[in-house]
């Protein structure tokens, strides 16, 4: 079985294969799907770290793909569209997505992003150093990409542990938007709607009562705060 850093799915076959040897060229090994029957098919007998999944692939949605990875899977998917709605960006990211890029894109700058996902995905899959005896065990599981609340763990996928994982690290204080994208996607330039989403679904696994949160609190005008 094969292992890449990068399925790239996308029916823009010029395009697919220049990004692929870009990326190549820079480290990340990349394998190219350019539709959905493909994708699938790569999954019997490969592996990935992450994907880059376009919303139209043809006459196949790239929606309805992620719906189906994310039954056996919780690897990165980073949209990439030329679809430029809101509404396209908030339904890839309710349905499993991880980040949304629109086209046309600079590849330097989508390499930027991927290496991001995959340095945090190598960092999340090496155990944390241990604490001293003095300290509380961290609730926070990089192994597992988990978090313990209540005695209960949860699993977490990719994005929502690094923001978890970011808001612990700060537990108490309170950090700003800019802040927590500069440290969970790279860089400063995603919208609200972007952070919301990841921040529902957090809540979601997390709260008893997502509506009346006990740990994530909005610090309105300003960021968050994890109380923990």
């Amino acid at each position: 079985m094969a292992h890449y850093n990068c399925l790239i799915v996308d029916d823009e076959v010029e395009l697919t294969k220049m990004t692929a040897e870009y990326f190549e060229m820079f480290g990340v090994s990349s394998y190219v799907a350019n539709d959905s029957d493909s994708c699938l098919e790569f999954f019997k007998d490969n592996t990935c770290d992450m994907m880059l999944l376009d919303v139209n692939l043809g006459d196949q949605s790239g929606f309805e793909l992620c719906k189906k990875i994310r039954e056996g899977s919780d690897i990165p998917i980073l949209f990439i569209s030329a679809r430029q709605s809101d509404d396209d960006v908030l339904i890839a990211l309710n349905i499993g997505g991880d980040d949304y890029v629109k086209k046309p894109y600079s590849l330097s700058v989508l390499l930027a992003k991927v290496k991001v996902i995959l340095r945090r995905f190598e960092s999340s899959d090496k155990p944390a150093e241990g604490t001293a005896s003095s300290e509380e065990p961290s609730p926070i599981d990089k192994a597992t990409m988990s978090i313990t609340i209540d005695g209960k763990k949860i699993a977490l996928k990719a994005r929502e542990f690094a923001l978890a994982e970011f808001l612990y690290e700060h537990r108490n204080t309170i950090v700003t938007k800019n802040e927590i994208f500069d440290a969970v996607w790279g860089d400063s330039f995603y919208s609200d709607g972007t952070l919301n989403v990841h921040i529902r679904r957090l809540r979601e696994k997390i709260e008893e009562d997502p509506n009346d949160p006990k740990y994530i609190k909005t610090i309105w005008g300003t960021g968050y705060m994890m109380e923990i």
